[in-house]
């Protein structure tokens, strides 16, 4: 039995085309990512850069980062807005009024005279508990 053992430069040879495609394929999926993101763009001009991407991947991918990388910026803020917005909302819903709110409230029906100072307490103590 023959072992082949590899050498330092096989190792390194390896390890850097693990990186190249690695970080390649994040790019791949940025680019694709943004391409469906952008509302502006028409689907001809969606469908011409996938074609380009499958036919001449690398070449295409890098003039796509710098003919539209400010653009990519731009809308992926943006997209992260609207997400942090709607989840800070989402939030503000379900978590209701604070207990200082409520009893503001129930003050406030109680000097406009719609519940007893019986009922005031009672909401006063529901909304500390």
């Amino acid at each position: 039995m023959t072992y082949h053992l590899l050498t330092l430069w096989d190792i390194l040879a390896t390890t850097f085309s693990f990186f190249f495609l690695i970080a390649y394929l994040f790019i791949l999926f940025q680019v694709v990512s943004d391409l469906f993101r952008d509302h502006q763009l028409s689907g001809f001009y969606k469908a011409v850069w996938i074609v380009f991407l499958l036919f001449i991947p690398l070449l295409t991918s890098l003039v796509y980062l710098i003919a539209r990388g400010k653009g990519m910026a731009e809308r992926h803020r943006a997209q992260v807005q609207k997400s942090v917005s709607a989840t800070n909302e989402y939030i503000r819903e379900v978590a209701g009024k604070s207990p200082a709110e409520q009893i503001s409230d129930a003050k406030k029906l109680l000097d406009d005279g719609v519940i007893t100072d019986a009922e005031y307490q009672q909401l006063k103590a529901k909304a500390l508990a």
